[in-house]
């Protein structure tokens, strides 16, 4: 029926908005900014009518939920970083059924989820940073989808994973992109050295171990990466736990999927966290 035509690990930093700004860090994002409208792009030549975000900054302390309003317009401040992210416009449609179908397969499968349409909540940056550079004229309809798992295992995500590609392809009738909004390593700078770190890792350990996961990206061995996977996470301090990976890599096979990933924006710094965009190819899950 439906179809899952591109998948994506995506930046989402704060500083990419404050690049955009008149003042010493105007254009430093550019790179990144210009990966997101170069995925934006594909999405559009694909077909892509609905994106779901695997968001890293929607925290949730039970179950799994989905933001499936019908519309998300306001303005947004960050609580982390108001002084990166501050009175940022956002508009842009959801898409309710499909978010139904992700939660109504979840559920099929364990993993307890929840699907909010008459809801007021709104999506946190990790959504609405890409949909600025990605979907301005809204062009796509949007779900958001928690990421940011306090107390969830990441075999559960990796599930949730695997139903979000079974509603689309076997539920839904239209052409969706699946994105994991969240960062490699992820240990801020420490406080009064964050301007020394804008543009550096905090530590060598997180970033000789960032640059040995993306050359497994690259050569196609998601079966040591699925492996290593928790500790990485528990190790370079995974945005999120790195829920988002894991729900991202359920949704193309997990360990079984063997397809290299290509590096959009190359990996950088940012404020001490590791960061990449990179497409990963949507092939056919291996029975």
């Amino acid at each position: 029926m439906g179809k899952l035509a591109l998948a994506a690990k995506i930046t989402h930093v704060p500083s990419m908005y404050l690049s955009e700004l008149p003042g010493p860090h105007q254009g430093c994002r550019q790179a990144a900014i210009d990966g997101h409208v170069e995925i934006g792009r594909r999405c559009r030549a694909l077909g892509v009518d609905t994106i779901v975000v695997f968001d890293t900054h929607w925290l949730v302390n039970s179950g799994y939920h989905v933001n499936n309003a019908p519309k998300f317009a306001g303005v947004y401040t960050s609580n982390e970083l108001p002084h990166f992210i501050s009175n940022m416009p956002f508009a842009f449609a959801g898409n309710p059924r499909l978010g139904q179908l992700i939660a109504q397969r979840a559920n099929a499968l364990g993993v307890e989820t929840l699907a909010h349409d008459a809801t007021s909540l709104n999506p946190e940056y990790g959504t609405l940073v890409p949909m600025r550079y990605m979907n301005r004229d809204q062009h796509f309809r949007v779900v958001s989808v928690s990421a940011l798992c306090t107390v969830h295992d990441l075999a559960d995500s990796a599930t949730l994973g695997r139903a979000v590609r079974r509603a689309i392809e076997e539920d839904y009738d239209g052409t969706v992109a699946v994105f994991a909004s969240g960062s490699l390593s992820h240990r801020f700078a420490q406080n009064r050295r964050a301007e020394e770190f804008l543009h550096r890792i905090w530590d060598p350990f997180l970033e000789e171990t960032d640059r040995r996961v993306i050359e497994l990206w690259e050569r196609g061995d998601w079966r040591t990466f699925t492996a290593m996977l928790p500790m990485y996470a528990e190790k370079c301090h995974g945005e999120g736990f790195m829920h988002d990976t894991a729900m991202l890599l359920g949704a193309l096979g997990w360990d079984r999927y063997e397809a290299p990933v290509e590096v959009v924006t190359p990996y950088f710094a940012s404020s001490g966290t590791g960061q990449i965009n990179a497409v990963f190819p949507v092939t056919p899950i291996a029975s």
